[in-house]
């Protein structure tokens, strides 16, 4: 819910403007393969990774070095390693942390006594950049309680809504999104003018049961409203009803891509 995954759609584009063959490296299950955005679904493969499938080439694996070096093999340049809070599974030209500015670091502490992997300065001695993705007001927050605590250099950021050709401004819609920040896919809605006749938040990942999707859409033609999700969620959707749902595209904004180009390869 930080934005994580825009973030690295975001780097392997920026990479690949820079001319550099760029793969992504993704954690998984089993030994190296490469996502088929046409032929696989994210029961099998995960939501993440079909969702970055359709920007540059991503490999699940269990082993990140293996990933690694099977994607060199198949002519990355530069690899993107999607990999989680803690200390990295391999060592790395550069490492950039995503934050939601919002949400902020918690109390700063280590689990249990909070919800960090480790201790904030353990971790922050490890990045070279911190992504802080939010709202201005977020970021003023975020950069007033946070920036003395930390090792490296803040760069704000925001989700920016593509532009899709929809009309948003008074269209009814029903949301609903399973990511790890919902709240924020929904303000982005109304940001836009939508009406949110009733904003559906799912778990993480959720499961799009057929029970599930007829209740949706049985009150979204109630309603005469539109359905609405996120484009990670639209990927975990069946090809049957992906026809009945809008998926609202959002990239990655930083307030400056200097510090970020400085740090690629």
């Amino acid at each position: 819910g930080t934005g994580k995954t825009p973030a690295v759609i975001a780097l392997a584009q920026r990479l690949a403007t820079h001319g550099r063959a760029v793969h992504v490296v993704t954690a998984g299950m089993g030994y190296p393969f490469r996502v088929d955005e046409r032929g696989h679904d994210a029961g099998i493969v995960g939501d993440e990774p079909l969702l970055i499938a359709a920007f540059a080439p991503t490999w699940v694996a269990a082993d990140p070095a293996e990933g690694i070096a099977a994607a060199a093999q198949a002519g990355a340049e530069v690899v993107v390693l999607d990999a989680g809070a803690g200390p990295p599974p391999v060592a790395a030209t550069a490492a950039i942390a995503v934050e939601d500015a919002l949400r902020g670091l918690g109390n700063g502490y280590a689990w249990p006594l909070g919800p960090l992997a480790e201790r904030l300065e353990t971790g922050m001695n490890r990045v070279d950049l911190l992504l802080a993705i939010g709202p201005p007001e977020a970021q003023k927050l975020f950069d007033r309680d946070w920036s003395r605590r930390l090792s490296c250099p803040m760069l704000p950021a925001s989700l920016a809504p593509l532009p899709t050709g929809m009309d948003w401004a008074g269209l009814d819609v029903i949301a609903f999104a399973g990511i790890g920040a919902p709240e924020r896919f929904f303000a982005t809605l109304r940001g836009l003018g939508a009406n949110l006749i009733r904003a559906q938040a799912l778990n993480d990942h959720q499961e799009m049961t057929p029970a599930l999707l007829a209740r949706l859409d049985a009150e979204a033609r109630r309603a005469g409203a539109q359905l609405v999700t996120t484009e990670k969620d639209a990927v975990r959707l069946p090809k049957h009803f992906r026809p009945q749902v809008v998926s609202l595209p959002v990239r990655l904004e930083p307030a400056d891509w200097a510090p970020i180009d400085a740090l690629l390869p």
